[in-house]
């Protein structure tokens, strides 16, 4: 955390810095909106890292309306250097094409171009956050995936479990939100509900009420909790023994028969792949210890917080993978960094004789924002046949 925290720091200065230089020496402001917008970005800049620690470490409502600043501020100041980035590869292409042509770029045309590209990008980056903040902070649309399972008997067909995760219940997605995505899952009348990690940002103190309403959720199998590396750094022993306490079922490297005489399936839980790393004694990702002992002609549904999951899914020969962590990328173009990390991103594919369901999550991380990226209450239909 200490390593993570420096680096978080480190890019933090770099990039205002660099936005200043961008946005504001390159654009020369006049001496009285140079210093305002120094002083501006130097309060934001400070804002984040005080504001994340002051909300987490501190249950007080009114920094709430820090943290709102902070985390909007977080989402704006990428989109802010996405778009200087931009502005900057222009203003140099053109610098280039003139000097290959032999054309001179006098000063008041060199600067007339710097403010032009650098207001286009300061309402292009606030254009594209209120539009990625329309799509985060509304209620995720439901997203219905039929899944064909060989090995599902037929009296099962149409088994439906809805799937939450990443939903991030903290400083800025409260109990109003969550109580009203809870009555669109129980609008779904779900056989069973799936919450593949990262459910909360906070301790269970202070977040306790917040995720309350899921003790409203009616399934007819149950509802069922894997752990996703937030649990660990909110105290995971603490929320599970809550979630119980709200009547969720939580898989901890186990698994659990759905259905009753031949009409079955196996539905298994893992830790969080990075589990053993996170500093709670006794967690670690043991798909091993989870399938120990079952049986092969049986179905299986695997609920596992991250994809990195799937190779070893795939050669254990589960029928399906439950998984979020991704968000889908959450603010573009970070998609195609997840990429780097995770097998899959978003979506439904197939890892050898393994399928595997990546959710973009429910709710968001940080910046309220999604951008090309939307939130989804995920519907996973199971079907027998195609």
């Amino acid at each position: 955390m200490l390593a993570f925290g420096t680096v978080l720091l480190l890019l933090v200065g770099v990039t205002h810095w660099l936005l200043f230089k961008r946005l504001v020496v390159a654009t020369q402001l006049p001496a009285p909106w140079r210093k305002l917008a120094a002083g501006l970005l130097i309060a934001l800049g400070v804002s984040m890292p005080v504001g994340f620690l002051a909300v987490r470490l501190l249950d007080i409502d009114w920094l709430r309306g820090w943290a709102w600043v902070s985390f909007v501020w977080m989402g704006l100041m990428f989109l802010l250097l996405l778009g200087a980035a931009a502005a900057g590869t222009l203003g140099w292409g053109h610098g280039r094409l003139a000097a290959l042509r032999g054309v001179a770029v006098d000063e008041d045309r060199r600067l007339f171009l710097a403010r032009l590209l650098g207001g286009a990008a300061a309402g292009g980056a606030l254009l594209a956050g209120a539009t990625a903040f329309h799509f985060a902070f509304r209620r995720p649309p439901v997203r219905r995936v039929e899944v064909i399972l060989k090995k599902l008997p037929k009296s099962m067909d149409g088994l439906t479990i809805v799937q939450v995760t990443d939903l991030h219940v903290g400083p800025t997605i409260r109990r109003d939100w969550v109580q009203a995505l809870v009555d669109d899952i129980n609008l779904l009348q779900p056989d069973l509900v799936a919450l593949t990690g990262d459910l909360v940002d906070g301790s269970v103190a202070s977040l306790r009420d917040h995720v309350a309403p899921f003790a409203q959720v009616k399934a007819k199998h149950g509802i069922f909790l894997v752990t996703g590396n937030h649990e660990y750094f909110s105290g995971a022993d603490q929320w599970i023994a809550e979630w119980q306490r709200l009547g969720v079922k939580v898989l901890r490297n186990e698994r659990v028969t759905i259905g009753s005489g031949q009409d079955v399936l196996d539905l298994a839980g893992v830790d969080d792949w990075s589990a053993h790393r996170l500093g709670t004694p006794g967690h670690r990702h043991d798909l091993d210890q989870a399938l120990r002992d079952r049986d092969r002609q049986r179905e299986l549904v695997l609920l596992a917080h991250q994809p990195k999951s799937i190779h070893q899914a795939a050669a254990a020969g589960v029928g399906l993978q439950l998984s979020g962590h991704t968000h889908g990328g959450q603010i573009w173009p970070f998609y195609w960094v997840v990429a780097l990390v995770q097998p899959y991103v978003a979506g439904l594919h197939w890892h050898q004789d393994t399928q595997i369901y990546v959710s973009r999550g429910t709710g968001y991380w940080g910046p309220p924002m999604r951008l090309a990226a939307p939130s989804e209450l995920t519907q996973v239909v199971l079907r027998a046949t195609a």
